[in-house]
Parts: C-alpha cells; sequence; structure tokens
C-alpha cells in the first residue's frame, strides 16, 4: 500500500513539472507571435520605451493602412497565390509518382536514381549555370521560372519514397494487379487512398517553401505585376527605410515618417505570415506524422 502511494505521488509531480515545462514551452513559442501582432498597432516610441508588454499602447493602424493602399501588394498577394496554387500541385504530382516508382523494389537501376537524387541534395549547377538555363528555356520574366526549376525537392522525395516503402504494403499492390490493375490504375485507385498522410504533408511543405519564397522571383522576375508578396513586401521595407532616411527639414515630419515605418515593418510580419499560420491548424496532424516517417518504431 505505501510503494502504490509513493508510486501515484513520483507519477503526480512527474506531470506536474512536465505540463509546467510544456507551459513554458508555449509561452516562449507563442508570445513572440502576440508581441508582434500588438506591436503592429502601437506606437513605436511606447515600445521602444518598453512600456508594450501585454497590451498595446496609443493604438494606430496607420502602418496597416499605408501597405492596404499599396496597389502592388494586392497583385503581390494574387501572384503569391497563383505561384503557391500551381507550384505545389505540380510538386506533390511530381513527387508523389517519383516517389512511388523509386519505391518499388523491382524497378531497374532503383538504387542508381535513388543516389542521384540524393547527389543533387547537396550538389548543384550553381546560380549562373542555372539563370543560363531558365534565359535558353525562355522563362524569364514568366510565371514558370519561380515554379519549375523547384519542381522536385530532393528531400521532399526521399520522404515520400520512404513512406510508401514502410507504410504501404507489398501485398497491396500484388492484389491490386492480381485483380487486374495496370501499374496506373493501381497507384490512382489502391495506393493513392491509403496514402493521404504523404500528400498532405507535400502539400504542406511545398505550399509553405512557395509562399516564402522570393529569391528566384527576384533573380527572373523584372516586371513589377508578376513579383509575389515576399518580393513587394521587402521592396516596399526598404524603400519606407530609404525615406525616413533622406527626409529632411521638421523633425517632426521625420519622426513621423519613422514611426510609421516602424509599424509597417510589423504589419509586414502579420500580412506575410496569417495565411500559413491559419492553414497550419488543419494539417498539423499530418505534419506531425511526417516527422516520424521512416523512424524506427520499436
Amino acid at each position: 500500500m505505501k510503494n502504490r502511494k509513493i508510486h501515484i505521488s513520483s507519477n503526480r509531480i512527474f506531470d506536474i513539472v512536465n505540463y509546467t515545462l510544456l507551459f513554458l514551452l508555449a509561452v516562449v513559442v507563442l508570445y513572440p507571435l502576440y508581441f508582434v501582432v500588438i506591436a503592429s498597432f502601437s506606437d513605436p516610441n511606447a515600445i521602444y520605451a518598453g512600456e508594450v508588454v501585454f497590451l498595446p499602447k496609443k493604438v494606430s493602424f496607420e502602418g496597416y493602412q499605408m501597405l492596404l493602399e499599396e496597389e502592388l501588394l494586392w497583385s503581390g498577394y494574387w501572384n503569391t497565390i497563383r505561384y503557391t496554387v500551381i507550384g505545389t500541385l505540380i510538386n506533390v504530382v511530381l513527387t508523389v509518382c517519383a516517389a512511388y516508382a523509386l519505391s518499388r523494389r523491382k524497378l531497374p537501376g532503383r538504387k542508381g536514381l535513388t543516389l542521384f537524387v540524393t547527389f543533387t541534395m547537396f550538389f548543384n549547377g550553381g546560380l549562373i549555370s542555372t539563370y543560363l538555363l531558365v534565359q535558353k528555356l525562355g522563362m524569364i520574366n514568366s510565371m514558370w521560372s519561380v515554379i519549375l526549376p523547384v519542381a522536385v525537392g530532393p528531400w521532399n522525395l526521399i520522404v515520400a519514397r520512404s513512406f510508401f516503402e514502410t507504410t504501404v504494403p507489398e501485398e497491396l499492390h500484388e492484389v491490386a494487379c492480381i485483380d487486374g490493375c495496370s501499374e496506373i490504375r493501381a497507384f490512382v485507385s489502391v495506393i493513392l487512398p491509403v496514402s493521404k498522410a504523404i500528400v498532405a504533408i507535400m502539400v504542406l511543405f511545398y505550399s509553405v517553401s512557395h509562399w516564402n519564397s522570393y529569391f528566384n522571383a527576384m533573380l527572373y522576375l523584372t516586371d513589377e505585376k508578376l513579383y509575389p508578396l515576399q518580393l513587394v513586401l521587402r521592396n516596399l521595407l526598404i524603400q519606407t527605410d530609404m525615406t525616413a532616411m533622406s527626409m529632411t527639414g521638421d523633425m517632426t515630419s521625420l519622426a513621423q515618417q519613422q514611426r510609421i515605418a516602424d509599424q509597417i515593418k510589423y504589419g509586414v510580419i502579420i500580412i506575410s505570415s496569417v495565411p500559413v499560420l491559419v492553414m497550419y491548424p488543419f494539417v498539423q496532424k499530418y505534419f506531425a506524422q511526417g516527422v516520424t516517417i521512416g523512424a524506427i518504431k520499436g
């Protein structure tokens, strides 16, 4: 009886410590996000003075107003949505199909192809050769210059291949073939319905990558109407900072411009992050499953 009480007491202590650590970890992760939100419509002077901790001070939406009045912001939003949807669709189709093929043990040259994919994960042709390739293909200043060079991610391909190897039994494919299914029919009608988790994981990985991408757009796009959101926000931040630095004369106007510029910096973070934060809860369970794909389970 005494040993049982000690066991229950030790379990309770463990639970208290565990929940306390999890709570502190949640605060460490969530508070910076909360601070950026309240800082985006607080007076920057109050932020610098350390007055903004839990509640906003001297609420002002001038930063958001300037951002929302920018026409390029809306075209950038539309471009990013377009690039993300089309790019993710191409990414997922190519990655899942290639990963399933590489997971089949009867595929000729399977090991060589896998080594080739792994090699490209660490080495590439370099920036200049990639630019010349995109230029020769006539994709400069087009949507495809942002999408096609990253059509397949080697790491995501390896993750998807590991999923098909460890999660989808070989017998399932054999039964489908015995029933008269071709390879394509077996993949589409039998394998894919039981592989929704890896498809959701690939959609999450690729869509977040496309949403945050700006480097390829900065290299290959010259028309501002084709700029994605991240590149528009980057240029807007640079322009705002340069305007604030170049102003001369009235110190009051200069301080006002600098205050708005500081608000815009926080507003940019909110505007660019909201879609991803909204999408993440719906695929969070698949993300957790994706972390353990290919792991050794005891």
